[in-house]
């Protein structure tokens, strides 16, 4: 199947399809028995730097659901990893890393090894682009500079990422070096994933709704301004996802003054009042919530077809507002893979 016959990329692409392709976030994940079966075998980073596991754990969900959309497996804190700060995924606390918090820390990071060291990743998507099946479109991803500052400076997960934002405001310059450092990283790397395959790329801001608007637009639109152009100029047709997740009322900003082709939405927004808010056309993606998914049953099918529903003539991708939870059955999602196909 031709590039432009793949339901995806027409749907990124402007088109509206109907029913619309689908995939969902965290697709690949605890919540399946033959995820659950390897990760006993290697750690987390293993996994994601192992190109027969990322394949194998990114194959799972198609195999089973036959998603439009196959996400790579890996981490956005790849890319930190890559540049020198230690990572470990610690059980119930989540990633811990070497905090940066000074110009001296910032200096300390190695750009220059990104290419070398995630090379696997490279080497899982070329093997994907040759094992998915060919209506299948294989999305690379990264996390936007800001969330990923946001992790770097805290040195862990936090509810509100109260370090990051003091050091933000107290030491601006510093940061914004090192907002300049991962969004050129960043942009790199996604044009590398694209030389290896994808067909479409994802940026993940988790923490951009934490912003006041005046920084929301120095940190999450601007870098995704220059993300975008950047991959534009050297892969005109291969379409960005944007995710400034729980963006509010800046989410038109953003898809109007980045130059995404295409906006996903988490569980707060309301596709129907977004689509109006936009001046400028853009694909949606979203946003059925994760937890109607866990929940499933009749509420959860007659909640995605709502969704679906309610974009029927507009370019539109269905997804969840967020990750699927691990807590999930496998058989809610093979539920509304059905729901949302069946017209």
């Amino acid at each position: 199947m031709g590039h432009s016959e793949k339901p995806l990329l027409r749907a990124l692409s402007g088109e509206a399809v109907w029913p619309p392709p689908m995939w969902l976030m965290r697709q690949a994940g605890r919540y399946l028995p033959e995820f659950r079966a390897l990760r006993d075998r290697a750690d987390f980073l293993t996994r994601c730097m192992t190109p027969d596991m990322a394949v194998e754990i990114t194959l799972q969900p198609i195999r089973r659901y036959a998603m439009d959309g196959a996400i790579l497996f890996s981490d956005i804190l790849v890319l930190p990893w890559a540049m020198g700060l230690s990572l470990e995924f610690i059980e119930g606390r989540g990633p811990v890393m070497s905090p940066v918090r000074s110009a001296a820390d910032v200096d300390r990071l190695s750009p220059g090894r990104v290419a070398e060291v995630t090379e696997p990743v490279q080497e899982a998507l070329r093997r994907l682009a040759v094992e998915l099946p060919s209506e299948t479109t294989l999305i690379g991803f990264a996390g936007a500079p800001f969330t990923v500052a946001c992790y770097m400076v805290e040195g862990e997960s936090a509810r509100e990422f109260p370090t990051t934002r003091s050091f933000m405001l107290r030491e601006p310059a510093v940061f914004d070096r090192l907002m300049a450092i991962l969004t050129e990283a960043t942009a790199e790397m996604l044009v590398r994933q694209i030389a290896a395959g994808a067909e479409a790329v994802m940026l993940f801001d988790s923490w951009a709704g934490l912003l006041p608007p005046p920084l929301f637009r120095r940190h999450v639109i601007e870098p995704a301004r220059q993300i975008a152009a950047f991959i534009r100029a050297r892969y005109p047709d291969v379409p960005l996802i944007g995710f400034p997740r729980l963006g509010g009322v800046m989410v038109a900003e953003y898809a109007e003054n980045t130059g995404v082709d295409a906006l996903a939405l988490d569980g707060s927004a309301d596709l129907s009042v977004v689509r109006g808010m936009l001046k400028t056309p853009v694909t949606l993606q979203g946003n059925l919530d994760p937890l109607i998914l866990k929940e499933g049953g009749d509420a959860m099918v007659k909640a995605a077809r709502s969704i679906r529903d309610s974009m029927r003539g507009h370019p539109h991708v269905f997804n969840l507002g967020h990750g699927v939870v691990p807590q999930t059955d496998p058989e809610h999602v093979a539920a509304l893979v059905r729901a949302v196909r069946d017209v």
